[in-house]
C-alpha cells in the first residue's frame, strides 16, 4: 500500500536520493531547475509517496511559484507578469514506475490546486502522458521562452477555464512586483 504525506515531513536526503535515481545526478543542470531558481516550493502542493510495507520513499511531486513575463511578437517586454505554478519534478523510483504512483501524486496535487487556485499549471514533460491523463497541453505555450533548452512540445500547461494567457513571453521564477526594477 502507498501512503501520501506532505513532502516537508520527509528528510531531504531521501528526496534528493530519489530524484537522482529517477533523473540522474546531472538533473540540476536541466532547464526546469533554472525556471524555479531560488524559489521555495509550494509546500501544500508537494507530496511524498511512501511504500507502507517497506517504509521507503518511492515517489515525490513538487510545485513552485513561477511567472510568465509577457512579451510582444517581436520579443519586446510589455511589463505584464502572469503568475503560474510549475509542476515538477514528478519522480517515481525506477523500480516502481508503471504502478500508478505518479498518477496518485499528480491527482493529489490537482485536488489541492482545484480547491484553492485558479493559476495556470506548467510543466516540462511527456505530452502524451500528461495530456492524456491530466489535460496538460502544449498548444498555448509555443511562443514562450525558457532560460535554457526545451523541446516546444514538452512545455505543457493546464489552464483553468475562464483564464487566458499571453501568446508570447519568458517563463522564470516568480518575482513580486516590488522586487522587479
Amino acid at each position: 500500500m502507498i501512503s501520501l504525506i506532505p513532502l516537508s515531513d520527509i528528510d531531504s536526503v531521501h528526496i534528493e536520493r530519489l530524484l537522482d535515481k529517477a533523473f540522474g545526478e546531472d538533473r540540476l543542470s536541466r532547464t526546469s531547475y533554472r525556471v524555479r531558481e531560488d524559489m521555495e516550493q509550494l509546500e501544500r502542493l508537494c507530496f511524498g509517496a511512501i511504500d507502507d510495507e517497506a517504509e521507503t520513499l518511492v515517489g515525490t511531486i513538487q510545485c513552485w511559484p513561477t511567472m510568465l513575463s509577457e512579451e510582444d511578437a517581436n520579443g519586446g517586454k510589455t511589463g505584464r507578469r502572469h503568475p503560474m505554478i510549475m509542476v515538477g519534478p514528478v519522480a517515481v523510483s525506477p523500480d516502481r514506475q508503471g504502478a500508478g504512483i505518479g498518477k496518485m501524486l499528480i491527482s493529489a496535487m490537482l485536488a489541492e490546486v482545484e480547491d484553492n487556485e485558479q493559476l495556470p499549471l506548467i510543466m516540462i514533460g511527456d505530452p502524451e502522458y500528461y495530456g492524456r491523463f491530466f489535460d496538460f497541453k502544449a498548444e498555448l505555450t509555443g511562443g514562450w521562452k525558457l532560460p535554457g533548452p526545451c523541446e516546444p512540445s514538452r512545455l505543457l500547461m493546464r489552464l483553468p477555464s475562464q483564464r487566458q494567457v499571453p501568446q508570447y513571453g519568458t517563463v522564470g521564477p516568480y518575482k513580486p512586483a516590488s522586487s522587479i526594477n
